[in-house]
């Protein structure tokens, strides 16, 4: 990909950041049985979501392979933002084969969209408020992944996670948020507790993900400040020392 296309590309961070937030902050106003508009809080926020995340993770690499790829995912996208309708539609999840497979294929989305992001983040030529932006963006996505991650374990695997009285879906899928964020900050646990094995691997998992994620970032992008740095350095010199060795005007000679 083009520095330039690389460069372009910059405007949708902030909207990427937006996007994520907003999951976080209207999740508890979900509610697939409740009055309008609360059971369309949690399709519309995803879907949006979805469509940025399209939008701000293009194509990476311009051969057959990376086309493949970034078609599979668009696809991946567009198949994993359908589901999300069906509760609102029916008033809820006709099987829980159906909620099971639309969870996983969120969480398989959240997880790629995580991968790209830094991987595009890698590429970016320079570092200013758009690129922090985004890699503040991939911070809460990564938060999100780990609460619909979370959410499928628990629906699959009942009893992974101590919740307390949790009436709903919704209500699980909002534990589980403040459950994965919780981890991914490491401010130590409240009242949500792994509670078996499996609950305990994927907190291991998603604590080490956290963390790799911002050693990754940290140092992709201060390695990238300090080579457009020294970059700029370089050229301010370069155009300093053509100036100090250019030699001066001749001024005209005065007629005789």
């Amino acid at each position: 990909m083009s520095q330039r296309r690389l460069i372009a590309l910059e405007g949708q961070f902030p909207a990427f950041l937006a996007a994520s937030i907003m999951p976080v902050l209207l999740m508890p106003l979900a509610n697939e049985v409740g009055p309008f508009p609360q059971p369309l809080v949690a399709p519309v926020v995803f879907d949006l979501l979805i469509l940025q995340s399209v939008r701000t993770l293009p194509v990476l690499q311009p051969t057959f392979r990376g086309r493949c790829i970034g078609a599979l995912y668009q696809w991946l996208g567009f198949v994993t933002g359908l589901p999300i309708w069906v509760p609102p539609l029916f008033r809820g999840w006709p099987s829980g084969h159906l909620q099971v497979a639309t969870l996983l294929l969120v969480a398989i989305f959240f997880i790629t969209t995580s991968v790209r992001l830094v991987r595009l983040l890698a590429r970016v030529p320079r570092v200013n408020l758009s690129v922090l932006a985004g890699a503040a963006g991939g911070y809460v996505h990564l938060g999100l992944t780990g609460g619909m991650v979370a959410t499928a374990i628990e629906v699959v695997h009942p009893g992974s996670f101590l919740l307390g009285a949790v009436g709903s879906h919704e209500a699980l899928r909002d534990r589980l948020l403040y459950y994965s964020f919780v981890t991914v900050a490491g401010l130590g646990y409240g009242d949500v507790l792994p509670g078996n094995p499996v609950g305990e691997r994927f907190a291991i998992l998603l604590s080490v993900s956290s963390t790799l994620y911002v050693s990754l970032l940290v140092g992709l992008l201060l390695g990238r400040f300090i080579a457009h740095e020294a970059a700029e350095l370089e050229e301010h010199w370069q155009e300093h020392k053509t100036l100090a060795s250019s030699p001066p005007d001749r001024l005209p000679m005065d007629d005789q």
